[in-house]
């Protein structure tokens, strides 16, 4: 750590950073350092999918976090597992390729006053740097096939969509269908169909309504994180680029220009020995993620001043919406006992079992150790009212009392169910002015009526699918919650007792327009009021995408490195 001065600083070699660092560091020009507090992802569980077992929960690959207590939930806490590895929540998550709904991004573009941020508008972002088994088409891109944002022959030498062209760069995240399939899920599949929910062979064109097999960032058996994507070995052959892992921030250095304005010129980074000063020359750029995003712009002074005082920092920018308007999806686990079916309860309990699923994958990189945690998914309404559907079902061939509990001995599955768009709002907030200590995080879950109703009518969905013909071969029986529960009380009351996070937290440093007082950043994702300062995550999301979270922020990072580039160019002219 010697010459400390470089162009772009991204803070979080994560699902963002990654995708940031490959693409701004494309420019020889431009020396770009990425800060990641976690270790490489060199641990081997990182890499096989059914791996995300033994990396939520582990120090080495997890940061930990617990939720606050919360009354929706009936004064539990829940684990919230965020990455601390590089590749970020990609190295741990479910791997599910999910864009959401269309309608998502044309209402950040209302919120935002930014026609940019348009469906039809981040459609070709998606695609730029996506890899589909099926090949490219006017909704999926494919590596080898020519983006249309790289096509048109005229675009302007040293352009960054020009340098981009020139690396040869876009299609570098892989995805996969599943390398295998479950009688009792394919069953499942048949009574959404018999309760009037569609078939489909694809979530991603704008209108995920339907049910079918979810795709993975997967390649050839083995999860697919940012970190292989991204980084490697693409930018660890660049000269201008530095990745220092295991640093951590502390927070950001901060000066006050002439006008009496703040501008971001660097970080203060632990190394696990000492704290060490990084300068940017044009931008550092937050990628740390909804929860490690929020804290650290209040650690540097950036946020509610109230908030900031009371924990003993100085108060360099007041911006209440920093840490507020978190969302995130709760799912309700519904597990039913069946019979004369196959489940990962009965095939893992035995030594042999679980020898007989070692082999299968050893051999020929299939069977339950290559399976996402969620198999299955269907989207659909919660009433026939709704004008969209707003329910999304993650269907697995198996059933545990709690994540990281041991599974059942009977052979069940378990129909998860999440509201896709809560209105229930929590927050994330520092406890102390000590980066090293965790924030509070409160979702505040089911805190809203109408998302307690939705719980309610989520559980009667799921009975009615359970109740189709297609599935009476396995005589399904309600574990969880039990068929006593029949009333919207009891049944909102039970959803706060079984239902657990889906590890999706967005909105806590949120984008919006310039006469918002609670938007951190502005529509190209810039600080207000902090001159040299962006946030690129999760967070900035006005609002919840009606599904996984993961690719929209890969889309986000792809959008945010145009701009960034943009910008220097402006500059420079």
């Amino acid at each position: 750590m010697n010459d400390n001065t470089f162009d772009y600083i991204i803070v979080g070699g994560g699902t963002a950073g990654s995708l940031l660092a490959n693409r701004l560091s494309a420019d020889a020009s431009k020396r770009v350092l990425l800060l990641e507090a976690g270790k490489k992802d060199d641990y081997h569980w990182v890499h096989i999918p059914v791996g995300y077992l033994y990396c939520i929960g582990n120090p080495r690959t997890d940061w930990m976090y617990q939720t606050e207590p919360a009354e929706g939930l009936n004064g539990r806490s829940l684990r919230y597992p965020r990455g601390k590895v590089l590749g970020g929540c990609s190295s741990i998550n479910g791997m599910i390729y999910m864009r959401g709904q269309s309608r998502d991004y044309d209402q950040w573009a209302q919120i935002t006053g930014n026609d940019e941020w348009r469906w039809d508008q981040t459609l070709p972002y998606f695609k730029l740097h996506e890899d589909h088994y099926k090949g490219a088409n006017a909704f999926h891109g494919a590596k080898g096939s020519k983006s249309e944002l790289l096509a048109p022959t005229d675009l302007p030498k040293g352009s960054y969509l020009h340098t981009l062209r020139g690396r040869n760069t876009g299609g570098e995240w892989r995805i996969e269908k599943q390398r295998l399939r479950w009688d009792v899920l394919d069953a499942f599949a048949q009574a959404a169909q018999q309760a009037g929910i569609p078939a489909t062979d694809d979530f991603n064109r704008g209108n995920n309504e339907g049910v079918s097999y979810f795709e993975v960032n997967q390649k050839d058996g083995w999860r697919w994180n940012t970190a292989k994507a991204f980084l490697r070995p693409t930018c660890y052959a660049r000269p201008n680029f530095e990745l220092w892992n295991k640093a951590q921030v502390a927070k950001l250095i901060l000066e006050t220009q002439a006008d009496g304005s703040q501008r971001c010129t660097g970080v203060q980074v632990w190394s696990g020995v000492e704290m060490v000063e990084v300068k940017a020359t044009r931008e550092v750029i937050l990628s740390a993620g909804s929860i490690g995003s929020a804290q650290i712009l209040q650690l540097s002074g950036i946020g509610p001043s109230a908030l900031l005082k009371d924990k003993g920092v100085e108060v360099k920018h007041d911006l209440p919406g920093v840490g507020a308007n978190l969302q995130d999806h709760l799912q309700i686990r519904s597990v039913y006992k069946v019979k004369n079916a196959k489940t990962l309860n009965t095939l893992a309990n035995s030594l042999w079992g679980k020898a007989m699923i070692g082999l299968e994958y050893a051999l020929k990189r299939t069977g339950p150790m290559s399976m996402a945690p969620s198999q299955l998914g269907a989207f659909t309404k919660s009433d026939p009212s709704q004008p969209h559907a707003n329910l999304q079902y993650h269907v697995q061939p198996l059933s545990l009392d709690a994540f990281g509990e041991p599974l059942h001995s009977f052979p069940a599955i378990t129909a998860s169910v999440c509201n896709l768009n809560p209105t229930s709002r929590g927050s994330v907030q520092i406890k102390t002015n000590q980066f090293d200590d965790a924030p509070a995080i409160a979702p505040n879950y089911l805190a809203t009526e109408v998302d307690r109703k939705v719980a309610a009518d989520s559980l009667r969905v799921t009975r009615r699918i359970m109740d189709q013909e297609a599935m009476k071969p396995f005589q399904p029986e309600e574990f969880k919650p039990g068929v006593q529960y029949q009333t919207d009380e009891d049944l909102a009351k039970l959803a706060g007792d079984i239902a657990s996070t889906i590890f999706h937290p967005v909105g806590t440093t949120r984008m919006g327009r310039d006469d918002d007082p609670m938007a951190v950043v502005n529509a190209r994702l810039q600080v207000r009021g902090v001159a040299g300062l962006r946030v690129v995550d999760a967070g900035v999301m006005p609002t919840i995408t009606s599904g996984n979270t993961n690719s929209p922020t890969l889309m986000i990072a792809e959008k945010a490195a145009q701009w960034i580039a943009q910008d220097a160019e402006r500059s420079a002219g």
